[in-house]
């Protein structure tokens, strides 16, 4: 074999190999899944004698893209550390929140009014957050549960931003799908959106700081824009 038909050859192995590298290596979109049971649960408290008060919603939005490093399917080994992913434009509209009782059935329209206000949703119609670094902690112990992660990013609320870190779950389910739940707990007085003050009934009620934010997140993989269609 000539020299020249030798080093073509070796360049065209090498195109190939690193092509396959390259597809192998290709980032995974997933998108809100359609139909899922997305929850976002908000759970507060108030100055009266065991006054607790909840709001339930059902849409979150968004998408994120990961990179080879992150777990898509159940029970895949993956090395703690931190890994490739990017959150894009993740987000709840805040008038799909609702005030309801512990069952989750609705309680009162006047409460949801208050709510919007003070979370100043005529200039802020949504609650966003942007993914800054994710970090996996721990393996799941076994094929069927989550993978811990630490989760940082900024979490825009009535027009403030803030940073901050919360435990995440994610769990790669057998249809292409993953389910992300958290759980963080946030001051409203860090965003300029409470305590909330009123006066019912003659009784002068005062919302607790503190609030639990509990998400329950289904995406769906899909194509990623521009990439080949398996056929």
């Amino acid at each position: 074999m000539k020299t020249s038909t030798l080093i073509a050859a070796n360049l065209a192995l090498l195109t190939a190999a690193a092509l396959g590298v390259q597809a192998a290596g290709q980032n995974v979109l997933y998108t809100s899944a359609p139909g899922s049971s997305n929850l976002v649960w908000i759970e507060g408290t108030a100055n009266l004698i065991h006054t607790t008060w909840w709001v339930k919603g059902n849409l979150i939005a968004g998408m994120i893209e990961v990179g080879s490093d992150f777990p898509t399917e159940p029970g895949q080994a993956v090395t703690p550390g931190k890994v490739q992913c990017q959150a894009t434009n993740v987000f709840i509209q805040v008038r799909s929140l609702k005030s309801c009782e512990k069952d989750g059935k609705p309680y009162s329209d006047s409460m949801d009014e208050v709510m919007y206000e003070h979370l100043k949703v005529e200039k802020n119609p949504a609650i966003r957050f942007h993914l800054t670094e994710l970090t996996l902690k721990e393996a799941p112990k076994s094929k069927d549960a989550p993978y811990l992660f630490e989760a940082k990013g900024r979490l825009a609320v009535a027009g403030v931003t803030n940073t901050i870190s919360m435990p995440v779950k994610i769990t790669p389910l057998e249809d292409k799908k993953l389910r992300i739940t958290a759980s963080p707990v946030i001051k409203m007085s860090d965003y300029k959106a409470g305590p909330v003050e009123k006066t019912i009934l003659g009784l002068g009620i005062k919302s607790g700081d503190e609030v639990k934010l509990s998400l329950d997140w289904t995406l769906k993989q899909r194509p990623l824009p521009g990439a080949a269609v398996k056929k």
